[in-house]
């Protein structure tokens, strides 16, 4: 929209806009994390696993090598070896698969915070437009997917390069070595690759994690209009919510003066303020107001009241206590003494007995 308005995207994402942007599945989701996270996770748990592991190779590679000595070479055998290996070998990496498995889940569902959507994979026509799939080849996504890509290479293959390049001349005795000492070697040097691997991917993730994090910021941006539409959407129209308004007081005020006839007095104060009381022995404990205004609405509830033969007291402190109050409350104690002089005031003149 802000392409077609030409208005620039300045103002920060709200609430909604958040809410609307997760449930497309548009989250701030970095893919190296997750490798970085299962990198580490793998190597700590093959920290953990290896011993028994290389302690049942090491027992394999030893049956193996009983078994040359008298091995005949035919297709069947052949076929029989290789699914025996594959066996034993796939039994001791099933348990670590698992765990890694579990880790790469969990790794990806904690940056979404247990996000589930099907929005990404539903068919979106514009993603076949070839104009549009240019576009996105060359745009700052794809070029920091590049370079991070070409620097993670980079940066592996020379840590694994000088790893072994440093064990290269004990790595030429292997084949005078015992099996065990064998699998050791590989072992330690695998594990030295893979541990400098995991230090440079963390160091990307965290890079990586907060370049993804800006990129949704500013993705999700809106400009003025966008948040004045999203307003009207959210709250409706701000005109029609103060004509709405209007209409709602204007029909209480018109309740309000229907009470002013049936008042038993109208305490003023004596031009600014008017306060109607109404009193109904056995149906109420005390007065009640059942009208107030100030200025033009005073003036109103006056002239109502001479209409309809409703006495007018004048009592300044008494009218602003009163007009504090809400419609339909009683006349609080410390009102009460002040009130009822006015109201036996009032009946003396009708000849009413209090």
């Amino acid at each position: 929209m802000s392409e077609e308005t030409g208005q620039e995207r300045t103002e920060q994402a709200t609430a909604k806009r958040r809410q609307d942007f997760r449930k497309k599945g548009q989250v701030a989701q970095s893919r190296e994390v997750n490798t970085a996270v299962l990198m580490s996770c793998s190597l700590l748990l093959w920290f953990f696993y290896a011993p028994m592991f290389w302690r049942n190779l090491q027992g394999l590679i030893v049956v193996l090598m009983e078994r040359i000595g008298t091995f005949e070479v035919t297709p069947l055998s052949v076929i029989d070896l290789f699914m025996f290996i594959a066996g034993k070998v796939g039994l001791l990496l099933v348990p670590l698969l698992m765990m890694v498995m579990l880790v790469g889940f969990l790794s990806s569902v904690s940056q979404v915070v247990f996000l589930f959507t099907t929005k990404p994979l539903e068919p979106e026509l514009g993603k076949l437009n070839p104009i549009k799939g240019a576009a996105r080849l060359f745009s700052k996504r794809s070029l920091v997917e590049l370079v991070k890509s070409l620097a993670k290479v980079l940066l592996i293959g020379v840590v694994a390069y000088r790893t072994v390049s440093a064990e290269f001349e004990q790595g030429l005795y292997l084949i005078d070595m015992e099996p065990s000492e064998t699998v050791n070697y590989l072992g330690r040097v695998s594990l030295l690759v893979l541990a400098k691997s995991s230090g440079i991917l963390i160091l990307l993730a965290f890079f990586d994690f907060l370049f993804v994090r800006y990129e949704l910021e500013q993705k999700m941006k809106m400009t003025k209009q966008e948040q004045k539409e999203e307003f009207k959407e959210t709250e409706g129209d701000p005109m029609l919510k103060s004509r709405i308004r209007s209409l709602q007081t204007e029909m209480a005020r018109k309740r309000m003066m229907a009470e002013v006839p049936t008042a038993d007095v109208v305490v003023t104060n004596p031009t600014h303020l008017s306060v109607a009381l109404s009193y109904r022995r056995g149906e109420m404990d005390a007065p009640q107001v059942v009208a107030k205004g100030a200025d033009a609405v005073a003036m109103r509830i006056r002239e109502i009241a001479g209409e309809n033969g409703v006495p007018l007291v004048e009592n300044k402190p008494v009218a602003r206590a009163l007009y504090k109050m809400e419609l339909g409350q009683a006349v609080p104690d410390e009102l009460f003494q002040a009130v009822a002089e006015i109201l036996a005031h009032v009946y003396s003149l009708k000849g009413i007995k209090g």
